[in-house]
């Protein structure tokens, strides 16, 4: 029954540890980047709460518990392929597959975030 849930993969999943975030919606694949309408409609976008740049998620194929990312910077230069994942508890796991990585900037610095990243749905 869950397969067909069209609310698993929409919304708001935050990691707080990091300070990130995935503003989703697989489903309709409507949203647009404040500030940045320019890229137009998209399944998601991942952000950072500490800085402007973002993660464009360009397409989205939900699979039950499952849906295969393609992603790239808000720059073109990077690009990934990524699954997110409903895990048993409720939580999201942000699994990197292959390409680039997805980073974030600290202190001036690029940091990568873990290939593995758990997050949480905001109600």
């Amino acid at each position: 029954m869950a397969q067909n849930d069209s609310t698993l993969f929409k919304g708001k999943l935050t990691n707080k540890e990091l300070n990130v975030y995935m503003s989703i919606d697989f489903y309709h694949k409507n949203l647009k980047v404040q500030g940045q309408e320019v890229f137009g409609e998209m399944p998601g976008y991942f952000g950072d709460r500490l800085d402007s740049r973002k993660w464009l998620i360009t397409d989205a194929d939900v699979d039950g518990k499952i849906a295969h990312l393609s992603i790239i910077n808000d720059y073109g230069s990077e690009d990934l392929v990524a699954d997110l994942v409903l895990l048993s508890d409720g939580t999201y796991e942000l699994q990197q597959k292959e390409g680039s990585s997805i980073k974030i900037a600290r202190n001036r610095k690029w940091v990568k975030i873990p290939k593995n990243l758990v997050f949480i749905k905001e109600n």
